[in-house]
């Protein structure tokens, strides 16, 4: 068996949702762990050359909240019987998402895809695009569940 541990990076949104539930069901069926991981960007820099600290409650507050959809998020995989570990990193996402999995030694990542196009796409950038451009292992991606995708497009 090649896959010895999974990293499903989640932003908390539903195609992150999807990806975590089709990582529990890879993990499961394949009885490998599953690493359950959120970055959040740490805001630095507004203008070029002018520093935006955020103050240490701000900081500390935003990582009280991501910690909590991580647990949330968690408790959710793990109530379907697996044992899902989580980590909450801080730094640039796809940056964040890549370490980890070398971190972690995963052999497969899987991210959610929001599915832009276009101009939003452009000037928000792709994390999953970046992860699946740069990564040295195998990278799964997913839009969403197909039964929402369909009553969107009705």
């Amino acid at each position: 068996m090649w896959l010895q541990k999974i990293l499903v990076a989640t932003d908390f949104t539903e195609s992150s949702q999807a990806a975590a539930d089709i990582g529990l069901e890879f993990a499961q069926t394949l009885r490998v762990p599953l690493v359950l991981m959120h970055a959040y960007p740490i805001l630095a820099t507004i203008y070029s050359g002018v520093p935006m600290a955020p103050s240490q409650d701000y900081a500390l507050q935003y990582e009280k909240a991501a910690r909590e959809a991580l647990e949330k998020e968690r408790a959710r995989l793990a109530a379907r019987g697996a044992e899902v570990v989580p980590l909450l990193r801080a730094g640039t996402p796809w940056e964040e998402i890549l370490s980890t999995a070398q971190e972690v030694k995963a052999d497969l990542i899987i991210v959610g895809t929001h599915g832009r196009r276009g101009l939003p796409r452009a000037l928000l950038g792709s994390v999953a695009e970046k992860v699946v451009r740069l990564s040295p292992i195998p990278v799964l991606t997913t839009h969403g569940r197909p039964d929402t995708q369909s009553a969107a497009k009705s």
